[in-house]
This record gives structure tokens, sequence and C-alpha cells, in this order.
């Protein structure tokens, strides 16, 4: 048996998806403060933190983080936020997510395989250097 959605609930979720996507950090607080889940999915799995760091928004992954969120969770094609950011080349957002737990070698492909597939070292070093 199938609910519908409450269609105020999707607005909402679309809007803090949003916030993440454009690195709002101060308003993503403020909602996750207010009760909305720090692990909130979309229909691909993509979490807050994935939709934030793959925009390159270091201080809105920051305060997800702060607030309780899953640095490593992967989405649905087991691709994890560290992951994400390596491949976009946010070294920022990278030492955000290391300084809030992200495991290198967590994902498919992980942090690491992103970094050597890209040829990437200097990404490489921030995870042997932490």
């Amino acid at each position: 048996m199938s609910e519908t959605p409450d269609p105020e609930v999707v607005e909402l979720a679309s809007k803090v998806f949003d916030l993440a996507r454009t690195g709002d950090a101060a308003a993503l607080a403020a909602y996750l403060d207010a009760g909305v889940p720090a692990n909130l999915t979309n229909d691909r799995g993509d979490t807050l933190v994935m939709l934030a760091a793959y925009h390159g928004h270091a201080a809105a992954v920051a305060a997800l983080l702060e607030r309780g969120a899953d640095a490593d969770r992967a989405n649905d094609r087991g691709q994890t936020p560290l992951a994400g950011a390596v491949f976009k080349g946010e070294e920022d957002v990278i030492r955000a997510l290391l300084a809030g737990g992200a495991n290198p070698e967590s994902g498919t492909p992980s942090a690491v395989d992103t970094a050597r597939m890209f040829g990437k070292a200097e990404l490489l070093e921030l995870f042997t250097t932490r």
C-alpha cells in the first residue's frame, strides 16, 4: 500500500535540497536545528551533504556535519560525498569532509580510487596527511 506524500512536505524537502545545492549554510543549519533530518535523502539517495559537497560548498558541508549528517553516506550508486568532491576537485570541501570524519576508502569508487583514476595526486596527499 503506497501513501501519497504530503505536498507541503515534498515542497519543504525540495527547498532544503536546493539550499544544499546553493550552499546556504545558515539556512540549512536553521532547518536542521528545527528538526529536518540531517541525513535527508532524495529519490537517488543523495544526501544534503552529497549535494553541498558536489556543488563545492564547504561551509554548508561543515554545518551539516556539525549537526549529525553522515560524512560517508553513499547514494544509490555507491558514491560518497568525498568521492564526489574529489571528482570535482573541491579541496575545501574535501578538507571539511575529512575534518568531519569521512573515510577516503568508503564508497564505489572510493575517494582514493577517484583521485587515482583522474590523476589527482595532490588530493591523494590530503588523505595521507590527516
